[in-house]
This record gives C-alpha cells, sequence and structure tokens, in this order.
C-alpha cells in the first residue's frame, strides 16, 4: 500500500530524515512516533507529496506520490495545524469540500459531528484550536480517503474529544479499510490504536516493528543474583539499560527471550522477573541508547 524507502529529505545543509524505510499494509493504522523535532512531520509532509524526499522514493499504490495528482486524490491529510479561511462559517466550509472533492458526502459530516458538535453556524476564526482540529478531521473522512494521514491529531483536544476521535478512526478502519498513517509524540494514545509503528529518533529509525511484537521484545527485567553481579552485564547483546538498587538489578532489553533469561542465570540470577513497559518507557529507554551509542562513535 504504502512504501517510504530509503527515504532522506535536507533542507541546504541540514539533514532531517537520514534513510527512512516504512512500508504500512492496506487497512492498518500505523504509528510513526518520536519527540519533537525528531523529523516526524517531515516524513508526513514528504509522504502527502508537499515535499519532494531528497534522496529515495515514497510509493502509493504502486505511483510516486510527488507532483501526482492522482494518487494525491486518495490521500487525506490533516496538518498539526489546520489552514481554512477564518472568515467561512463550517457551513460554507462543508460547501467548499463538495466543489472540491467529488467523493466527498454531506450526510458523512453531519453523522461524524453528531458525535463533536459543532455548530454550523460558527465562524473558522471562532473555533479553538481544538475545534479547528475536529473540523479538519471530519472533513477529511467525509471525502472517503483510501489513505488519512494526521500530523498530532489529538493536539488541542480535551481527554474526551481524544478518546472520540480514536474510536471513531478504530470504527472507520473497521468497517471501510482505510489506512491510516497517524504522527504523535503522544505515545500513549498510540498505543492502544495502532498496528504496527516506527520510532524515529534526529531523523533516523531507531525501532520498527508491530505494537505486539514491542511489548513482547522490550522488557525490563528484575534480577537477583546469587552473590556478586557478574560483569560484562551490560554488554549482552540488545540491553539498552542497567541499574540496581542494592542487590536488586534491573535491566531493559530489546531482545527479550528465553534464551536471554537461561543466559542471566547461568551467569548466577536466582531470579529473573519480566516487567512490563509502556510505549513511551520503551522510546525513552531506545533513544537514550541510541543517544549513548553515537556518543561513543563520535
Amino acid at each position: 500500500m504504502i512504501h517510504i524507502n530509503h527515504v532522506s529529505k535536507s533542507f541546504g545543509h541540514h539533514k532531517v530524515l537520514d534513510d527512512v524505510s516504512i512500508h504500512v499494509k492496506p487497512g492498518t493504522i500505523y504509528g510513526v512516533i518520536g519527540e519533537n523535532g525528531a523529523g516526524k512531520s517531515t516524513l508526513i509532509q514528504c509522504l502527502v507529496g508537499i515535499y519532494e524526499p531528497t534522496e529515495g522514493e515514497i510509493i502509493v499504490e504502486g505511483n510516486t506520490v510527488y507532483e501526482n495528482n492522482e494518487v494525491k486524490r486518495h490521500i487525506a491529510y490533516v496538518a498539526d495545524r489546520n489552514q481554512f479561511f477564518p472568515q467561512y462559517t463550517i457551513k460554507k466550509m462543508i460547501g467548499l469540500y463538495k466543489e472540491i472533492y467529488p467523493s466527498f458526502e454531506e450526510a458523512k459530516f453531519h453523522k461524524y459531528n453528531e458525535i463533536f458538535g459543532l455548530k454550523l453556524t460558527t465562524k473558522v476564526k471562532n473555533l479553538s484550536k481544538g475545534m479547528q482540529m475536529r473540523l479538519s478531521i471530519m472533513l477529511s473522512l467525509a471525502t472517503n480517503p483510501k489513505v488519512l494521514v494526521l500530523d498530532e491529531p489529538t493536539s488541542g483536544l480535551d481527554a474526551i474529544a481524544k478518546k472520540d476521535v480514536l474510536d471513531l478512526l478504530i470504527e472507520i478502519v473497521d468497517e471501510t479499510g482505510m489506512t491510516v498513517v497517524i504522527s504523535s509524540h503522544h505515545l500513549s494514545e498510540l498505543e492502544r490504536i495502532c498496528d504496527e509503528m516506527t520510532m524515529i529518533y534526529e531523523g533516523k529509525v531507531i525501532y520498527q516493528s508491530s505494537v505486539e511484537e514491542l511489548k513482547n521484545k522490550v522488557r525490563k527485567l528484575q534480577i537477583v543474583f546469587e552473590g556478586k553481579a557478574p560483569e560484562g552485564l551490560a554488554l549482552l547483546d540488545g540491553i539498552l539499560s542497567v541499574d540496581h538498587i542494592g542487590s536488586v538489578y534491573y535491566i531493559v532489553t530489546k531482545n527479550y527471550s528465553s534464551d536471554l533469561v537461561s543466559q542471566l542465570k547461568d551467569m548466577g540470577a536466582s531470579l529473573v522477573e519480566p516487567i512490563g513497559l509502556n510505549l513511551e518507557e520503551v522510546f525513552i529507554y531506545t533513544a537514550k541508547a541510541k543517544q549513548q551509542e553515537e556518543r561513543r562513535n563520535a
């Protein structure tokens, strides 16, 4: 469905994206996560054809995206900051979308608005940032896109509105098979809706997997050794972090397996207890390990 192949993007001498490759299967919700400034928005803007990659290519349904209007008309883009005509009312925005997009269904917009409750007579300039985001999402969904691309879509939304948006995305993907790519630094929100995800740190991919695999592979282990902890614990393959409180050691690994547990027991561990991590913790440990690796290699 979507193939991002070895994409790099530079602005002048500043490389924002560095050899990013992502494959998004049709009918899935794919997350691109990372801290602010990691390059997520630049990647999203390359995906929807605003920027041309400096290197690499982006293919959607077998065709390149940049300067390809036939492909773009099947892609809906919700930016983190939406540029609407400020003097237009919501009703007039609906009319504009009906003129621009032949696939726009006004009935669907009103169906979605039963959830969000925006008044059609309200001018865009009088909408809060969160209300403008809701408006943009509803207008985009009503165009019946094959691909929906969202950049920080829960920005400015309150807790109830966030849940409504995410629940609606899950429902529509299930009903229509639409493909969704969503970028965010609010990791806990993506954890429950994404099928797969890519972590980006300073423009580079640092981890890529399904959410299920991520939770199974990246674990914190609580370890008690019979005697003194062996040297070289931090050198085991896939170890991201080692810490201890008294005689209890805590390691974070990106390669959790029964083989690792056996290896630790062979090193003298009397207790090895896995502890699950949430997505935000996984990103923090993975990014810090990447940062330390780069410092060592500098």
